[in-house]
């Protein structure tokens, strides 16, 4: 049924597909693609559509459920819910090695080798002008909300909620997308509210309410000595309650590229663990080796961060051959919970930059103006 309503309304400029609201549509995994769809197509979501939970539908190589490709202006809106029912694949999820890359994970289940369902609930690739606003995802087998290789993404007054211990939920993932703008958006999830991966740019994240999960997270980047480029990132006017992290960058050692012109501000922290994290030794399993090519880090601020953490307030290591350079804090505002956490003094490594405000704690390790050595200009840093 909704692939025939999807084949009638591609053939319409401007037409609108309606799931129907008070109806609970079980549905396995579905494009609706182009390339030869009209344009401004309008998926009128009211109804609830909920995943299959058993493994067969799902097939093999499949890196989604439902998912929008190659359109030109797709608007997802309404007031209806996608329930990926997750949490029998979340049991299932091994305890180590955090599912962090677009590799499937095969899962031993019953002495049968069984694949886990899709990444993304809901993910658009290679479409220009997406829209998606007004409806709730929830319980995703993985990340909720993915956007590929798109040009032009609004997200705004929608929501995703999964418990904040379900593994690799992440709320909304961005990768090689560029001109996004997320806003007046409630983000709980078991993983990164917000993940902004390689080749994004012109990225804009405000108003947004964010817990439980694991903050708003550039990376992790650069992974099997791969090449990341990220610039132009505004993150503000956030609420972080619970988190892990609040504002994150995290790279592995061994990859080359940059990030570079990134902006935290206002951002109100309660009860997070790590507020401010620079992460350049980024790893997911127990040990990995000490590489010295890295993405480069420059042009990262901090302003005005205030609020309440349980373990550190402030958490920048960066490369020993590329230091993070223009590293700016400003109006810094972090004081500890009860003392009933044993609790860290802010930690800088290789991090240069300036304090253009006193602040609290007093972040006496960052270093001030760049580094002797000069060495983030190389070749193999350009994007």
């Amino acid at each position: 049924a909704f692939q025939a309503a999807w084949a009638a309304a591609c053939k319409v400029a401007a037409s609108t597909v309606v799931v129907p609201a008070k109806f609970i549509f079980l549905v396995g995994p579905i494009s609706f693609s182009g390339p030869y769809c009209q344009a401004n197509i309008v998926f009128q979501l009211d109804g609830t559509i909920i995943a299959p939970t058993d493994s067969k539908p799902w097939g093999k190589g499949i890196l989604q459920w439902l998912e929008f490709t190659k359109l030109k202006g797709i608007t997802v809106q309404g007031k209806g819910i996608i329930d990926g029912r997750g949490s029998g694949w979340w049991l299932e999820a091994p305890y180590e090695d955090p599912y962090d890359d677009e590799r499937k994970l095969i899962i031993p289940l019953n002495n049968t080798v069984q694949e886990r369902p899709p990444m993304p609930a809901l993910r658009f690739y290679g479409s220009f002008n997406v829209t998606v606003t007004g409806i709730t995802i929830q319980n995703s087998p993985q990340c909720h909300l993915k956007f590929d290789n798109c040009i032009g993404v609004v997200v705004h007054d929608m929501s995703v909620s999964s418990p904040g211990d379900s593994p690799n939920t992440d709320g909304i993932h961005l990768q090689n997308s560029k001109d996004v703008l997320i806003h007046g958006t409630t983000l709980a999830c078991g993983d990164d509210c917000v993940s902004i991966q390689t080749g994004c740019s012109n990225v804009y994240i405000h108003n947004v309410n964010c817990g439980p999960g694991h903050g708003i997270s550039i990376g992790s980047l650069g992974k099997d000595n791969t090449k990341a480029c990220v610039s132009n990132i505004t993150v503000r006017d956030i609420m972080m309650h619970n988190t892990m992290n609040g504002v994150r960058i995290k790279t592995w050692q061994g990859g080359s590229g940059n990030v570079q012109g990134v902006l935290f501000s206002n951002i109100q922290v309660s009860e997070v663990q790590l507020p401010i994290v620079i992460d350049q030794f980024y790893c997911d399993k127990r040990t990995c080796k000490n590489q010295t090519a890295a993405v480069a880090l420059s042009g990262i601020t901090y302003e005005k961060i205030r609020g309440t953490y349980t373990v550190k307030p402030v958490h920048l290591a960066c490369s020993d051959s590329l230091p993070c350079i223009g590293v700016t804090l400003s109006a810094i505002q972090l004081k500890p919970m009860q003392e009933r956490y044993h609790l860290y003094d802010p930690f800088c490594w290789q991090s240069y930059g300036e304090l253009t405000t006193p602040t609290v704690p007093p972040i006496a390790c960052l270093q001030i103006g760049k580094p002797p050595n000069n060495k983030v200009q190389s070749n193999y840093d350009v994007c």
